[in-house]
């Protein structure tokens, strides 16, 4: 598999990246982990607007999710007419809630543009990847994602604070792409994202065998929650960056 940062700036972009967006690759196939503010722009550098086979979606906060209105115009407005259904999977009430924030009618909303397809806890195949979805611990249904392909893995946390069931999804996973969104001793909010501490307990706790830090907003110290992961977790620890490839 080939993981490629698209954006990995929390809560709202950076002056280096667009919000949350990832892309996976394996065997021709093109997965996109969710598109949040300015990531569509920067997805037109890694891959086709009409080359992506499924979009995933963790929640619904607007920094994951925000770019499909965006995808939506450029798909139902393409020149050549609109490509076949793009299968978008989310949590319950996504199409509803896309169709608000666009200020359309739900119904048919953007049905006629992408295949809606609802988020539970469980493995499904797309392609060539397994993908097994948990729910973890955000105010809002949120989930992280595990991908599986050829005996490799990678771990995505989408946002969460203090989770087991991530641990548990993480276990021996080659790569863990976490979010470490808040400070050690700043932010003291529960159940709502990680610090950078608690990133590295995750990925010691699991066995990853290695771990990427993201989803860091802009008003946050990369290189302290660095530090911090690092003297929690042995194995190989870095902060993602937009354009940031790993081949898995």
């Amino acid at each position: 598999m080939k993981l490629t940062v698209v954006g990995c700036s929390g809560t709202f972009p950076s002056p280096a990246s667009p919000c949350s967006s990832y892309l996976v690759e394996a065997d021709g196939y093109r997965l996109v982990l969710d598109l949040g503010n300015g990531a569509l722009g920067a997805l037109q550098s890694h891959v086709g607007l009409y080359d992506v086979d499924a979009v995933v979606l963790s929640h619904l906060h607007a920094d994951h999710c925000i770019d499909l209105l965006a995808y939506w115009v450029a798909r139902n407005y393409r020149q050549e007419g609109c490509p076949d259904l793009l299968p978008v999977y989310g949590p319950r009430d996504t199409p509803g809630r896309l169709a608000r924030a666009y200020d359309m009618p739900e119904q048919p909303g953007m049905t006629e543009v992408f295949d809606f397809r609802t988020l539970t806890p469980g493995s499904f195949q797309l392609g060539p990847l397994t993908v097994t979805a948990v729910q973890v611990n955000h105010p809002v249904e949120a989930y992280a994602f595990r991908i599986d392909h050829d005996g490799r893995s990678l771990v995505y946390s989408g946002d969460t604070g203090e989770c087991p069931d991530l641990v548990e999804l993480a276990r021996g996973t080659d790569l863990f792409l976490c979010e470490a969104a808040f400070t050690d001793g700043k932010e003291t909010f529960q159940a709502i994202h990680l610090n950078g501490r608690e990133a590295g307990e995750h990925a010691a706790a699991a066995g990853a065998g290695r771990l990427v830090l993201t989803h860091i907003p802009p008003w946050t110290d990369p290189d302290r929650n660095l530090r911090d992961a690092e003297a929690a977790y042995s194995g190989p620890v870095e902060v993602a960056k937009a354009g940031a490839v790993y081949e898995i």
